[in-house]
């Protein structure tokens, strides 16, 4: 019993002390990510042609890819408080609670007009069902060599773009989204 009261005050007069206290709470950011919210921009123009839009998720976002078939060109990819349809400017409905407007620096179809991505449905360019932060994605057009769509997100959340070669000689044009800040 006295072995007990020994280490009992040992252990107190340690906490009481600071030597076994918690360490400082830190802000990482989630996953490591540091991207922002603002707008990413290219100005850059290509030959490519969209030829798909697809989705997948990820652990810490979820990622849009647009294949194209050639290098991609430029972009800009933003939040915006409606996306708007290309030409027309009229509004494209989106669930969520935040909307990113995507505009790559190329068209939808080939010289000769032919359409190179004509998705089933404008409105569920993909099934985004059960994802963490993508509601919708929608087409808004595409229009004087620009092609737009719409991503409805559950929050105004970072977000990043890049570009990727290939497969052969086509490139993707990638947005991910993050879950959380």
């Amino acid at each position: 019993m006295k072995t007990f009261r020994v280490w009992f005050i040992a252990i107190m007069l340690a906490v009481a002390s600071g030597l076994v206290a918690p360490g400082p709470a830190s802000a990482a950011p989630y996953c490591g990510l540091v991207w922002g919210s603002l707008v990413k921009s290219n100005p850059a123009m290509s030959q490519a042609q969209v030829t798909n839009v697809r989705t997948g998720q990820h652990y810490c976002f979820d990622r849009l890819v647009i294949d194209l078939n050639g290098r991609v060109g430029g972009y800009t990819v933003r939040y915006v408080p409606q996306v708007t349809q290309d030409g027309s400017g009229l509004p494209v409905p989106l669930r969520g609670q935040a909307f990113i407007q995507v505009t790559v620096n190329d068209p939808a179809y080939d010289q000769n007009g032919k359409s190179t991505y004509n998705p089933g449905n404008r409105k569920e360019l993909t099934n985004v069902t059960g994802y963490q932060t993508f509601r919708q994605v929608a087409w808004a057009g595409s229009f004087e060599g620009y092609s737009s769509l719409g991503i409805g997100v559950r929050a105004r959340l970072p977000f990043r773009v890049f570009a990727l070669e290939g497969p052969a000689a086509g490139s993707r044009l990638v947005i991910d989204v993050a879950h959380f800040w």
